[in-house]
């Protein structure tokens, strides 16, 4: 019911792309992603404008992911009724703060989910009891790491039930870590190896919100992280322009 769940479980990994209300969705879910994520945090778009966006994804390969702005229930209430399969929640700093956000992710009695109806294409379903518990096991819960209050609280933060991966936030990490953007600075590697070996030991997924430039996923991938996002216009173009080249004019 949840592909990318199901991918993380068996060991691969999940490679997403992210998107807006302006983007073409309907070719960027069947293009070979696995998963397309939506941000409300860093973007003028509120939460219920995503609606068509991903009633546009119904059926297609990819699943729809939505970063909401904060840790707040109604946020992710909006976006797990409009069909989000998995919710990203930023600056996730204490194990409190991932215990409410589990709470709010997920059906009673696993959680304090508010109830809509059935909401996404998650199946076909006997009964409602049925279709929550379903709901409750395949959404993907995913609290972003940025400070140095949440790398003190990891093992905490890696103890909630719930959790499937712990989202590395590249920008804001650097910046907490006094060391803006130097991605290829031996204390933010560092971090990055100590977060992968927490989460290896908590049996949780190792993920980063976006690769930076200049960098091979192919290593993010070796050292352990199997869920991140990757930009899809360079892709995009270069395949039309080969495309164009093919062709005797």
């Amino acid at each position: 019911m949840n592909s990318v769940k199901d991918m993380l479980k068996a060991g691969k990994a999940a490679i997403g792309t992210t998107a807006s209300v302006s983007s073409p969705v309907e070719f960027l879910a069947d293009a070979g992603f696995d998963f397309i994520l939506f941000d409300t945090q860093h973007s003028p778009v509120e939460i219920k404008e995503l609606q068509h966006q991903l009633k546009a994804m119904r059926g297609k390969k990819a699943s729809p992911i939505i970063r909401v702005g904060a840790n707040e229930q109604d946020q992710i209430c909006y976006a797990l009724d409009i069909g989000a399969r998995g919710i990203i929640v930023p600056m996730v700093n204490t194990k409190q703060e991932t215990i409410d956000m589990v709470n709010w992710c997920k059906y009673p009695p696993d959680g304090k989910r508010s109830s809509a109806g059935m909401r996404g294409e998650w199946g076909e379903f006997d009964n409602y009891r049925e279709y929550m518990d379903a709901v409750n096991e395949e959404l993907l819960i995913i609290p972003m790491i940025e400070t140095m209050e949440s790398l003190s609280n990891i093992d905490g933060i890696l103890s909630v039930p719930g959790v499937d991966v712990l989202l590395v936030g590249p920008s804001d990490l650097s910046i907490n870590l006094d060391i803006p953007l130097d991605y290829l600075n031996p204390k933010y590697q560092g971090t990055l190896d100590k977060i992968v070996s927490a989460c290896e030991n908590a049996g949780v997924i190792s993920g980063m919100y976006f690769i930076p430039g200049g960098q091979d996923p192919s290593d993010f991938v070796e050292r352990g992280f199997k869920f991140f996002t990757l930009p899809w216009s360079k892709w995009a173009t270069t395949g039309i322009k080969n495309g164009l080249a093919s062709i005797k004019r």
